[in-house]
């Protein structure tokens, strides 16, 4: 189908996958945090910071979005006299996790499909 001949209404541009995919989740490091927090029962800042290769200071500002978002818990403590921050995420943030997978399989899935 070529641009010419697609259906761009208002209505069928409304449910196009683009609009399921949230700013908050999709930002790269942050899927990434979600992600790795959905596949173990929490993360320690330090794999985090490794894992997606980033600087404490904006590991800690990716996890305060999503923190104040609801989609993560942040828990502090101490293992021995070394202060710890563990990652765990929320169930919201597992909805919005499985929302963000659904809308990019959505988008993955219509450009596999060969074009008629």
């Amino acid at each position: 189908m070529s641009p010419a001949d697609a259906d761009l209404s208002p209505d069928r541009a409304n449910g196009h996958p683009t609009n399921g995919l949230d700013e908050t989740v999709h930002q790269r490091y942050r899927l990434g945090i979600l992600t790795i927090t959905a596949e173990a029962e929490s993360a320690d800042f330090g794999y985090l910071r490794d894992a997606l290769g980033l600087t404490p200071g904006n590991l800690s500002r990716h996890l305060t979005v999503l923190e104040e978002a609801g989609l993560i818990k942040v828990d502090k403590g101490y293992e021995g006299k070394r202060p710890r921050t563990w990652v765990s995420i929320t169930s919201d943030g597992r909805a919005a996790l499985a929302a963000e997978l659904a809308a990019l399989t959505e988008l993955l899935r219509r450009h596999r499909t060969p074009p008629p």
